[in-house]
């Protein structure tokens, strides 16, 4: 067996991406192929101490920045575009997070609003010990700290959407993009809906840590040194992005209102049970009904993302995506050496 072809990235600052669809390939990679990486954070890498404001030294809209989009060779709309996460590492020993005024779940915001005064801008660094795997928390109005485990994941992963839009790296959809789901971690293999000749795989947007809902709107938001590994299914479609770990799997559903998100998300993992494990649908629904979690991503986003997830221990015998993800475990493991 052949060893895997590698190709590395690591973008200047005029070739990022911003949005999902619109954007000319930044190079052309064939199915298997291992990419290794750099992605800058939210940010641009422009918040680096606490007196670096958002409002000051970002310009709006230009967040979010994605490295790609990567035209996988072969792939054709009613393909689904496989992309396994062999490892995170924040590429800084610092992450950032901070209040954004009219914008977070507890805050008015231009969809909530309110007569209350914004929250103000307050800018946290957190201390990253890549060695030891925490990340610090420092209050910024006492004397207290705290180091919690490291989380390394990405934020947004997407391809470009469907009937030529071109959509925002802030917006999470069927397409992908900016799902924020703490799930999206390394050792998982996320699938993607093509709807583009060449699917224009993009991502960004590196947490160090964040919990589920992303609550301010912001995470531990560092620069990621990624490696994953990209492959194709043909003729097999994904309606949502899905994802699958070695012990569960995972749904997607991103729109507003969440419980609609919720909605979306319970409904494709009944109907991918019941497409790929030979269950009825609603045999297939009472087992979801029964045996879900179902953990929040964000509820910040412009459109709010939710997790269907169900362990595999309890699901009739068989692969999903024809065992996609065990195949690309084993590539990962033959590129690790």
């Amino acid at each position: 067996m052949t060893d895997p072809v590698v190709r590395t990235f690591r973008p200047e600052p005029n070739d990022y991406v911003w949005t999902f669809g619109g954007a000319p390939p930044m190079a052309r990679v064939e199915p298997g192929t291992v990419l290794e990486l750099f992605t800058e954070d939210c940010f641009a890498g422009r918040v680096r101490g606490v007196d670096d404001l958002v409002s000051e030294v970002c310009d709006f809209p230009y967040v979010n920045p994605q490295t790609g989009p990567f035209w996988v060779e072969g792939a054709e709309p009613g393909d689904t575009l496989a992309v396994h996460f062999v490892s995170m590492r924040p590429a800084r020993d610092w992450a950032v997070s901070t209040t954004v005024p009219l914008f977070g779940a507890l805050t008015s915001t231009h969809l909530t609003a309110t007569l209350q005064d914004p929250l103000p801008e307050v800018v946290w660094i957190w201390q990253l010990d890549r060695d030891a795997g925490t990340a610090r928390f420092e209050a910024r109005f006492g004397d207290f700290h705290v180091d919690l485990p490291m989380s390394p994941m990405h934020g947004t992963v997407g391809v470009a959407p469907a009937n030529l839009e071109v959509r925002s790296s802030l917006v999470p959809d069927a397409h992908g993009g900016n799902l924020d789901t703490p799930e999206m971690r390394a050792g998982v293999t996320c699938y993607l809906g093509v709807n583009v000749e060449g699917a224009l795989l993009s991502i960004g947007d590196g947490h160090a840590r964040q919990g589920e809902g992303e609550t301010c709107g912001v995470a531990a938001e560092c620069a990621m040194d990624t490696v994953l590994i990209v492959d194709l299914i043909k003729a097999t479609p994904c309606p949502w992005p899905r994802i699958e770990s070695d012990t569960h799997l995972m749904s997607t559903g991103s729109t507003r209102p969440l419980e609609d998100a919720f909605r979306i998300a319970q409904t494709d993992l009944v109907q991918w049970l019941a497409a790929e494990r030979g269950l009825h649908v609603l045999d297939a629904y009472q087992l979801v009904s029964q045996a879900v979690e179902a953990p929040l991503a964000n509820v910040v986003d412009t459109n709010y993302t939710s997790l269907a997830k169900i362990d595999k221990r309890y699901l009739p015998g068989g692969d999903a995506m024809g065992g996609m993800h065990a195949r690309m475990v084993e590539t990962a493991r033959r590129f690790r050496g």
